[in-house]
């Protein structure tokens, strides 16, 4: 929170850090002068793959890298976190909010997102394919965090390049990459004899049943429409390194 807020305030500006201690809560709050988050795009922050203003991305390098990151770490340790802006030049203020160590119940306290942890016998090789870097580094870091050897590839060719140097047992690639797009990369990784049986999941923006159809007919096992649920990703990544009896190839 601290690396953005200097990200995205200017040179001038300002950025307070504080700790309030209410009841068997603690409230940390980081405020700045900053560019400040657009009322509509406010509740979506925390989303994976959502972005700002592009020209604000390319000055920048994207908006909320690791914000996703962020709440499932204070979801995990029982806590909560919010955005707040009053909106474009206004400046921003993210608010985390923690129980008391001695005070917390962790058990009545669930984090809305599981994280399943691969021991070593089901730990899965999973390739991103996502030309967006800060997408594809915030759900590096979540798969990482879960304990599955995670690699990226900015485009379709990257990918090929990737996988012929590892085979992955899971591709999780984004449909409209530059050049080569997600269902060509999927039908060429469908030749490749090593990547029978790996799991391709498909991430769009679109959710239409034509477009699942598309996505299957193009060689991918699943479909989940962006930003992806974790819950959903979790319990999809559990299943195949699992590898259950039933068959893998069903649109989400």
């Amino acid at each position: 929170l601290l690396s953005n807020a200097t990200k995205y305030t200017p040179r001038g500006g300002s950025i307070w850090l504080t700790a309030e201690r209410t009841g068997g809560e603690v409230a940390v709050r980081i405020r700045d002068t900053g560019i400040g988050i657009a009322p509509d795009f406010l509740p979506h922050v925390f989303d994976l793959f959502v972005q700002g203003d592009a020209s604000l991305d390319r000055a920048r390098g994207g908006l909320g890298i690791g914000l996703t990151i962020v709440r499932s770490l204070v979801e995990m340790h029982g806590g909560r976190v919010e955005a707040r802006s009053a909106g474009l030049g206004q400046g921003s203020e993210f608010v985390v909010q923690l129980p008391v160590a001695q005070d917390a119940a962790p058990e009545r306290r669930p984090a809305r997102v599981r994280q399943p942890h691969a021991s070593a016998g089901n730990r899965l090789r999973v390739l991103i394919v996502e030309d967006n870097q800060d997408s594809a580094e915030s759900l590096a870091m979540m798969l990482g965090l879960w304990g599955h050897a995670v690699e990226t590839a900015s485009d379709g060719l990257a990918a090929l390049e990737s996988v012929t140097r590892r085979e992955p047992d899971v591709v999780l690639s984004d449909l409209g990459l530059p050049g080569m797009d997600g269902y060509e990369l999927a039908r060429r990784l469908r030749q490749r004899p090593g990547l029978q049986d790996a799991v391709l999941v498909a991430l769009s923006g679109y959710g239409r049943d034509e477009d699942k159809c598309r996505a299957l007919d193009a060689g991918f096992d699943h479909h989940l429409v962006k930003p992806p649920d974790l819950d959903v990703l979790a319990e999809l990544l559990g299943r195949i390194a699992g590898r259950p009896d039933e068959p893998t190839r069903a649109l989400s």
